[in-house]
């Protein structure tokens, strides 16, 4: 049985100069940064409605940055600058790496390894202390778009706009599975609590569901949005998940049955009017930005029968 969701758009924080690309957590469960293509990072409260602090604003567009909480650092990918890293107390930028060749589309870490997804094709590898070039892994002349760590399975997958999905070992960088199910460009990953199965979504407004434990079958494909799926989240439970799209709706899942539960758009819950980018689900809210250079919040709320 379906189970009842109720939805309510909470607060609109606005103040971005162009569309918002990059959402990420913040340390405080609060709290959280977004950037886009005016160079801006800013950081949000929840319990503050549309009363951003400008972290930084830089020269260039951002697409990705991710907070590193044990380190507190937010690392911020300036497209054809680099990889510049901010101490979170200070709010100075404490180093830097140079790549002014590259856009960048996504960035993750795991230990001292940062995973870098470039507009080249080229995946790079650093270290997080030293700052020093591991390796470059080099398998697409098409962009990579999207990352996911699975620690469990000591991988990590990479999405790119050649259609495919390649699985890397942790530690030796190997290529273990090359996955061609997707018809065109794959912009987001996520793997479930357990590293058990994958989900991937993309330019062909489908979602994939991949079986790690069996070298990555696919278990099922769905025809899930009219245009583009430009990112996927989990609930943090991982009960549900949330897709958003080109199509300027966000939808929500069942995470064990596939299943879809609801879909919040602009005629039934005044939701964006353009393509949405990213979301992030914290405990107690939904988030979303847009090419509208909106953020908006949602409560969610789902009543299991």
């Amino acid at each position: 049985m379906r189970p009842r969701i109720q939805i309510e758009k909470t607060d609109t924080y606005s103040g971005h100069l162009d569309c918002i690309y990059a959402l990420c957590p913040a340390l405080n469960e609060s709290e959280f940064y977004t950037a886009g293509g005016d160079g801006m990072v800013v950081k949000w409260d929840l319990n503050i409605p549309d009363q951003g602090k400008l972290i930084t604003k830089l020269e260039n567009s951002i697409y990705a940055m991710k907070l590193i909480p044990e380190r507190q650092l937010l690392v911020i990918c300036e497209n054809l600058k680099g990889i510049r890293f901010l101490d979170i107390a200070s709010g100075k930028e404490t180093a830097n790496i140079p790549l002014p060749e590259y856009t960048f589309f996504e960035i993750q870490y795991h230990k001292n390894l940062l995973i870098i997804a470039t507009h080249t094709g080229k995946i790079l590898l650093y270290h997080l202390e030293s700052l020093t070039l591991i390796k470059t892994l080099d398998y697409s002349n098409m962009s990579a778009r999207c990352i996911a760590i699975n620690i469990q399975n000591n991988e990590f997958a990479v999405g790119f706009s050649d259609h495919s999905i390649r699985i890397f070992d942790l530690d030796e960088f190997q290529l273990k599975f090359e996955l061609k199910t997707h018809t065109n460009s794959v912009f987001t990953l996520q793997y479930d609590a357990r590293g058990e199965y994958l989900l991937s979504a993309g330019r062909d407004a489908t979602i994939n569901y991949w079986d790690t434990k069996t070298g990555y079958l696919n278990l099922k494909s769905i025809p899930a949005h009219l245009f583009a799926i430009n990112h996927l989240q989990y609930r943090p439970d991982f009960k549900y998940f949330a897709s958003c799209s080109m199509d300027k709706s966000i939808k929500i899942w069942d995470a064990q049955t596939l299943s879809l539960i609801k879909v919040i758009d602009k005629s039934r819950h005044a939701g964006h009017g353009t393509s949405i980018n990213k979301l992030l689900w914290k405990e107690k809210a939904l988030i979303s930005v847009s090419d509208d250079r909106k953020v908006y919040v949602w409560k969610i709320g789902i009543e299991e029968l």
